[in-house]
C-alpha cells in the first residue's frame, strides 16, 4: 500500500530521528493526525519555540534559556570538580543521581575518525580555556562510555590536558569505575550503577 505524498512526507520525518524505525514513524504520524488542528498548531508552536529559545550554554555547552545554564550559575557547585560528558543526555543521567555536585563540560560527541569526528570538530580548546582559567587543586571526571570511541577521546584529553599542570595548578583525571557495561552508552545505566561509578572512580 502506498500512502498519499503528505503522509509519506511525514512518516518518513519522523524516520528521522534517532532510534525511530519505520514503524514506530508510522504510529507517530497517525498518532498526530489524529488529533485536533489546535493540538497540531499548539505543538508546532512549541518546536518553534524551542528551537528559537534553546540555546548552548556558553560555559559548559549545556542546553539553556539562558546564557549561562542553572548548574553553571549554581555557586553551591564546585568549581574545582568537572565532569566531562560526550553529550547533554549523559548530564542528565547523572544529574537524576541527585549525588553529583561539580560542574559539567559536554563535548558534543566523542572522536570517531570513521565518522568523519575529530578533536576539532569537539568543545575541547574551551573545555582547555576554562582549566587555564582556574588555579589549585582540580579534579576533572572523564564520564564517557567506555566504547573504542570513548577510549580515544579519553587517551587524547589525558595526553593534552598534561601540559596544564603547573605550580599553581593540579589537575587529577579520573574516569568512571567499570561498573558500567563495556561499550554501553551512560544514559542506559541506572542511577545505582552511575552513583557507584562515581564513587570508584579512578585516575587515569
Amino acid at each position: 500500500m502506498e500512502y498519499t505524498r503528505a503522509l509519506a512526507e511525514l512518516i518518513e520525518e519522523f524516520n528521522k530521528f534517532p532510534s525511530v524505525g519505520p514503524k514506530s514513524a508510522q504510529r507517530m504520524a497517525f498518532a498526530l493526525l489524529r488529533k485536533s488542528t489546535e493540538q497540531v498548531e499548539h505543538f508546532a508552536e512549541i518546536i518553534k519555540k524551542a528551537k528559537r529559545d534553546i540555546k548552548y550554554c556558553r560555559s559548559c555547552f549545556n542546553l539553556s534559556s539562558e546564557e549561562l545554564c542553572e548548574i553553571c550559575t549554581n555557586t553551591l557547585r564546585s568549581e574545582r570538580l568537572v565532569c566531562v560528558i560526550a553529550e547533554v543526555k549523559d548530564l542528565i543521567a547523572i544529574e537524576k543521581t541527585r549525588e553529583y555536585r561539580g560542574k559539567y563540560h559536554v563535548l558534543g560527541g566523542l572522536i570517531s575518525p570513521l565518522d568523519g569526528i575529530s578533536s576539532a570538530d569537539l568543545n575541547i580548546s574551551a573545555l582547555i580555556d576554562r582549566l587555564k582559567m582556574m588555579d589549585g587543586e582540580i579534579e576533572l571526571i572523564l564520564a564517557i562510555s567506555p566504547s573504542t570511541e570513548g577510549e580515544a577521546t579519553m587517551l587524547f584529553l589525558k595526553k593534552l590536558l598534561a601540559p596544564l599542570n603547573t605550580e599553581s595548578r593540579s589537575i587529577l583525571i579520573t574516569r568512571l569505575a567499570y561498573g558500567l557495561p563495556l561499550g554501553s552508552d551512560l544514559d542506559y545505566a541506572d542511577e545505582l550503577t552511575i552513583v557507584k561509578a562515581l564513587e570508584a572512580r579512578v585516575s587515569i
